[in-house]
């Protein structure tokens, strides 16, 4: 008898260990060196009436990465708060009326120190929103560039236009700190508007007191305050200083300061979620479906513009899983700074772990939820590939997941998961497919794939999101790409481009800004 052939053992995966020099206590000591007036050893400061006070409750706060101490945010009470708009209203006061040319070099001068520490601010945000390397020196560019095309341009758009009579208050979700919030601020500024901003409870508030201490030592009115919203929202919404409310976050506190800024009147920007579908409909060309999924699940969806949702032609079904399962199974997630050499790159990853464990078990929970009710489990995702540490707090993070049919009983049905989730609803009508791509009562993006390009002329235009793509997705956009939203999903003026000096800046007597209001509604 022939002897058996020797068995191979497979290859234990490497160890994979900390990249030299991006320990969070790398992070913070190189902060401590740049912007000594704006860190101390044990915490970050807020910045009111031109100076970096030593007020506020620091609380405790821990890394999504890895569940690691890093520094929370030091949280003011109201009246601090008020003092710190009032404060804010004598900048205004002082700021409006600086030439535009000094500015625009005031704000060029910014964006060249930003520029200057752009890994520094790239890694905190790893660490504070775990975001992937590649994507977190995304968001650190988006928002120098998107400033800089407003540099390039304001004297064109700023023509016959004045600033707001009070500084622009911005209150702003955790996902996105420096491409919506720190962008958002600089051009407020630049339009000759002092600017204040509420650091996001849930992140971000090293990088953002990093960029703000760059901001502030060029003499751009900032304000950066830390503290529950229902406590500081009396001083950050309602305050007759406050010129506009620009606002981004979900719609239960969307809708609240919907209402507060209608009675008093008040200029506002409110940016809410919505559900943002894909619909497929009369559809071949699934290469390229299958090319674009794992780009939809950048960030693990933790985006205004994600798409959590598949309308899919019921005949095209078994179609549409050839493309849509090797593009999901294909996703890579782990630790954004675990690396199996000390001199390899840092990882390319799809997405690394979501905001913080709670919102992991929250998600984790409502599929769990969804299937006990009868949504069918088609992907679930595997720790095989998942890149971590030996031993590492591993709860913020979430495998990919894919549901048919969510009941309606579930929120998976009719809301944003803000997380690594897709569900499907599989339709055989266009009036099927229409109700359920509006599902949500509007939305910021939609796409719809069809061959016929006839097909989506007719459907498109039905479709309630401010933005819709014929088989690619939309997003936000930058420098001069207008962006909205219908339904419940907007609020207030519609910002981008040329709409985003206009929402804050004062134009000729009787003008209707495009957006959502109250009393009218105009698409730009």
């Amino acid at each position: 008898m022939a002897p058996n052939p020797p068995t191979t053992e497979p290859t234990p995966p490497p160890t994979l260990t900390l990249k030299p020099g991006t320990a969070w206590s790398d992070a913070w000591q190189r902060c401590l060196t740049i912007a000594p007036e704006a860190f101390q050893a044990d915490r970050v400061l807020n910045l009111w009436a031109s100076s970096w006070q030593q007020d506020g409750r620091p609380l405790p706060a821990t890394s999504p990465v890895d569940g690691s101490p890093i520094a929370g945010p030091p949280r003011l009470d109201a009246p601090t708060a008020q003092q710190a708009v009032r404060a804010s209203l004598d900048q205004h006061r002082a700021w409006r009326h600086i030439p535009l040319a000094e500015r625009s070099a005031r704000v060029s001068a910014t964006l060249d120190a930003l520029t200057e520490h752009r890994e520094l601010l790239a890694l905190l945000l790893v660490w504070e929103i775990g975001k992937p390397w590649r994507l977190a020196q995304a968001d650190v560019d988006r928002a120098i560039d998107g400033v800089r095309w407003y540099v390039d341009n304001i004297d064109r758009l700023l023509a016959d236009r004045t600033p707001l009579p009070g500084p622009v208050s911005n209150i702003a979700s955790w996902n996105y700190p420096m491409s919506v919030l720190v962008h958002a601020m600089l051009v407020q500024a630049l339009a000759g508007n002092a600017v204040i901003a509420k650091t996001p409870t849930d992140g971000g508030v090293a990088c953002l007191t990093l960029a703000c201490a760059l901001a502030a030592r060029e003499g751009i009115p900032i304000t950066l305050l830390s503290g529950s919203g229902s406590e500081l929202s009396a001083a950050l919404v309602r305050s007759p200083e406050i010129g506009c409310v620009s606002f981004v976050g979900g719609r239960d506190t969307g809708a609240r300061i919907a209402t507060e800024v209608a009675d008093l009147g008040k200029r506002h920007i409110l940016e809410q979620e919505g559900l943002n579908t894909w619909g497929i409909w009369n559809f071949t060309d699934w290469p390229s479906l299958t090319a674009v999924i794992p780009k939809l699940f950048d960030y693990g969806k933790q985006r205004c513009t994600a798409y959590p949702r598949f309308v899919v032609q019921r005949s095209a079904f078994d179609e549409f899983l050839s493309a849509y399962l090797p593009a999901v199974r294909s996703l890579r997630t782990g630790h954004p700074l675990a690396v199996a050499d000390p001199a390899a790159p840092l990882p390319s990853l799809d997405f690394g772990p979501l905001i913080n464990a709670a919102k992991a078990k929250e998600l984790a929970d409502q599929v769990t939820e969804a299937i006990d009710r009868g949504a069918i489990p088609l992907h679930r995702g595997s720790t095989a590939d998942t890149r971590f540490l030996p031993g590492q707090d591993t709860s913020a993070y979430l495998h990919p997941v894919t549901l048919l049919n969510p009941p309606p009983s579930s929120p998976l049905h009719h809301a944003e998961p803000f997380g690594p989730v897709d569900t499907i609803v599989l339709v055989d009508t266009e009036a099927e497919l229409l109700a359920a791509m509006n599902a949500s009562n509007g939305a910021l993006v939609a796409t719809l794939s069809t061959d016929d390009p006839a097909t989506y002329e007719r459907l498109a235009p039905q479709i309630r999101a401010f933005k819709t793509g014929h088989g690619t997705p939309r997003s936000r956009g930058d420098r001069d790409e207008l962006f909205g939203g219908f339904g419940a999903s907007w609020r207030g003026a519609f910002v981008g481009g040329e709409l985003l000096v206009r929402a804050v800046t004062d134009g000729p007597a009787g003008e209707r800004l495009p957006g959502n209001f109250p009393d009218y509604h105009l698409m730009p």
